[in-house]
């Protein structure tokens, strides 16, 4: 089938990076919308739940999309069905959705008192962000392991509108409220999900080898682990803060809004995972290490590109910037900014690395790096003192520990010691570190 005449004329790079830029701007928009419009208490409690949105979700249901999109790379790259890889897929994530509510029930006492200011009706939010989270990563799993990008692109393009646009009517109608807020914005991972089923259809003849369900299930649970470490390390410290700073509501909402703003380069890479993932395992697959060891150059050069950008721009822009279109009370200094800026640089590194990690089964690898990372991150975060210092060293203390990681464990695998074995196995691969 001929792909869409935009998708012919844009390509699947200009796609996902337009689709990327409208849920970028949603939550950015979001975020801001909240600040100008409710109190600095809720604005605060708000940002959690956001931060919080996106460490559970992604970092949960991503590990979904990534063992997926590497299921249907490998079967299409054999010529074979994926139609058991969808029902196994939808399995999976049916039981990731029942463990995420009943961690986020146990959590509770804790997270709503200190992250989401004592409102349970953000709290249900929450877990109703969490359960539509599953849904749109399992429809960007199926899609983009048979890259199909424009479809990709419509879930990110719609999931970013349908957070932002009722909100905006809400403030417009002068009754803004944090509760209605926060469940629009969980609201939009429905949509975009919705919006991606179009793309959905079968691919390949030939005989299923995806495995089975428990070894789909095994393979997601390690890598659960990364995902859900790897959300931990590039989030967790406004939370800390925000729980840290309880009487200085307004320095701990204006450190929420430079985080979120200096993540910009992550928003700009976050579609190369998606993209990457599916070509690196094809090459995996084939025993291609040449074109691996080239596709990861090509994108670690421009992943430097961007992160001393960011750097520069956080730096320069960065203090005014959070003042101006977030509406912090309190300016931060722009070295502060610059330093959580360099942190993202090596969060993006690491964006680079894992795909490449999974395309090759190093599952535990991946996950291993995350968790020596986020053990870092969260012991500094902790240290007594000014919080917001303790905040920038452990982001920066973390992502470089990731990043050492998963650079030995890969460069050992592309020099020969990785062993290749069947996607199909039953047994995960063992993997090098």
């Amino acid at each position: 089938m001929r792909a869409p005449a935009i998708v012919q004329r844009l390509g699947p790079a200009a796609l996902m990076g337009s689709g990327l830029l409208v849920v970028g701007v949603s939550g950015y928009g979001f975020l801001a919308l909240a600040g100008h419009t409710l109190s600095t208490a809720d604005a605060s409690a708000v940002a959690s739940l956001y931060l919080l949105i996106n460490i559970i979700g992604p970092g949960v249901f991503s590990a979904l999309e990534q063992e997926t999109s590497r299921n249907v790379s490998a079967q299409l790259a054999r010529g074979a069905d994926t139609a058991m890889v969808r029902r196994r897929a939808l399995a999976v994530g049916g039981g990731l959705v029942l463990i995420v509510v009943i961690a986020l029930l146990a959590a509770s006492p804790l997270l709503v008192p200190k992250a989401l200011g004592g409102q349970w009706a953000l709290f249900g939010a929450l877990v109703f962000g969490s359960v539509t989270s599953a849904a749109v990563y399992l429809v960007r799993g199926l899609l983009g392991g048979s890259r199909r990008f424009g479809g990709y692109a419509a879930t990110l393009a719609i999931e970013g509108a349908a957070r932002l646009l009722p909100c905006l009517v809400v403030a417009a109608a002068g009754v803004p409220h944090a509760a209605v807020y926060a469940l629009l914005f969980a609201a939009g991972s429905l949509f975009g999900a919705a919006a991606g089923l179009p793309g959905l259809r079968g691919n390949g003849t030939g005989t299923d080898r995806s495995g089975s369900v428990a070894t789909m299930a095994r393979a997601t649970s390690v890598l659960v682990g990364s995902t859900l470490l790897a959300q931990l390390v590039a989030n967790l410290a406004p939370v800390v803060v925000t729980g840290r700073l309880t009487t200085d509501t307004a320095t701990a909402a204006a450190f929420a809004s430079a985080f979120v703003l200096v993540r910009v380069p992550l928003l700009v890479f976050a579609p190369v995972q998606a993209m990457l993932l599916p070509t690196l395992t094809a090459a995996a697959t084939r025993g291609e290490r040449a074109t691996m060891r080239r596709s990861l150059r090509l994108m670690l050069v421009a992943v430097g590109v961007v992160a001393i950008a960011g750097v520069l721009a956080s730096l320069v822009l960065g203090p005014w910037a959070v003042q101006v279109f977030f509406g912090a009370h309190v300016r931060l200094p722009a070295p502060m900014l610059g330093t959580l800026a360099l942190g993202t640089g090596g969060l993006m590194v690491a964006q680079v690395l894992q795909p490449a990690l999974v395309a090759l089964d190093l599952h535990r690898a991946a996950t291993l790096s995350w968790l020596l990372g986020s053990m870092t991150l969260t012991g500094l975060l902790f240290l007594p003192g000014d919080p917001l210092r303790a905040a920038v060293l452990a982001q920066l203390s973390g992502a470089v520990i990731v990043v050492a990681g998963m650079g030995t464990a890969l460069s050992s695998a592309l020099r020969g010691r990785w062993h290749k074995v069947p996607l199909c196995e039953d047994n995960l691969q063992a993997d090098v570190f």
